[in-house]
């Protein structure tokens, strides 16, 4: 969105917009409804910065509690092992749980 002045010295209001991947420029016209037109693209302009902050912010947030949630995870599961092998189990080539046989000696 822009004020551009011609030669003669007259101001026009024209906004940019993306079609089909190129821009295109639209004319708005001069005066006070190009004055309004461009006060209103200021404040949609501002308000979609409002909004990618609060986006990103959010997203932020999310991501943190996400490591959060990753690191609890790896905790639980050290416990977990901690326990089974406590438990007298073992893993059998870095798949399932399974319980130790228990050996009897005959003839004894």
């Amino acid at each position: 969105m822009a004020w551009e002045t011609r030669s003669r010295g007259t101001r026009y209001y024209t906004r940019s917009r993306r079609v089909s991947g190129r821009v295109e420029r639209e004319y708005v016209g001069t005066g006070p409804l190009a004055e309004l037109m461009a006060e209103a693209d200021a404040e949609d302009r501002a308000q979609t910065l409002v909004q990618r902050a609060t986006l990103d912010a959010e997203q932020q947030r999310l991501a943190e509690l996400d490591s959060q949630g990753a690191r609890l995870s790896e905790l639980v599961d050290a416990l977990a092992s901690g326990a089974l092998l406590l438990a007298g189990y073992r893993r059998h080539d870095r798949g399932d749980w399974r319980k130790r046989r228990e050996y009897q000696v005959h003839g004894s």
